[in-house]
């Protein structure tokens, strides 16, 4: 490691002065210490969010459930709103790293990271949602930009997401089984606008597939997704699997997941 200044925000407007003062502001801290202790970031200063009120929680809102951006995995796994209202946000939380990291992770520390094989931007992306932030708020379709990439701009951060409610969800992860992050997951979703399908650890940022979302649309049923082709041409190929791979698995997590909200 090397030297840093650590500082405890007791606002969000503190940690944005900090920020920029060229701070990097803590949340978790599950992606950016280990960042840190292999040399690949070396901030001056980290801002912890611990210690601000109202930044963590879960409630729920007309149609929507909205989580403070400092809740942790285990919060949204184990909390009873989430496991009536968007069962397979709690069960896609429950399956994040282990007992450990679920303790310290934190929803808005995922997503703004935005890690191509994180499981948290599917969801947000598949359950329409809505990210709330210390400026404005931006819709999950203009959120995620690329590999480690949003719409965050500098002195913003994330306080909330509020997830639509849907008639049906599910995600299945095919996980890599040494980090446990998604070789492949899919988290599709239906609601009375039609049906939504992210996809995450097969690309280099997570993203929507429209043929599935078409064919979904028109039947929500597993036998919907062996019709449409996956292009394998934009995904990743590496150590763990190449590009036809992660097209088939793919299809394969769709069918599942919708079997899966299918009951």
């Amino acid at each position: 490691m090397y030297t840093f200044e650590y500082k405890s925000a007791s606002s969000v407007d503190d940690a944005v002065k900090a920020m920029g003062e060229g701070a990097q502001i803590l949340a978790g801290g599950q992606t950016l210490l280990a960042t840190m202790k292999q040399r690949l970031a070396a901030p001056s200063a980290l801002v912890d969010l611990g210690k601000i009120s109202g930044l963590s929680g879960i409630k729920k809102e007309g149609n929507h459930l909205v989580i403070g951006a400092m809740t942790s995995h285990a919060d949204v796994a184990n909390d009873p709103t989430v496991q009536s209202t968007i069962p397979a946000l709690a069960a896609l939380a429950s399956q994040i790293g282990d007992r450990q990291v679920r303790a310290r992770g934190t929803l808005g520390g995922s997503v703004a990271n935005n890690d191509p094989a994180a499981c948290y931007p599917s969801a947000v992306l598949a359950l329409n949602a809505t990210v709330h932030t210390n400026k404005r708020t931006i819709a999950a379709d203009d959120f995620f930009q690329g590999m480690y990439t949003t719409a965050l701009e500098e002195g913003e951060m994330i306080t909330a997401i509020a997830f639509e409610i849907p008639e049906k969800a599910n995600y299945m992860k095919f996980k890599q089984s040494a980090s446990r992050f998604a070789l492949v997951g899919v988290f599709v979703a239906k609601s009375s606008a039609g049906a939504r399908v992210a996809v995450t650890g097969a690309a280099s940022c997570v993203f929507r597939h429209a043929g599935l979302e078409q064919a979904l649309s028109a039947n929500f049923s597993p036998s919907a997704v062996s019709g449409v082709a996956v292009d394998a041409g934009d995904l990743n190929s590496d150590i763990h699997a190449n590009a036809a791979y992660r097209a088939s698995l793919i299809s394969v997590m769709t069918e599942r997941a919708v079997a899966a909200a299918n009951g």
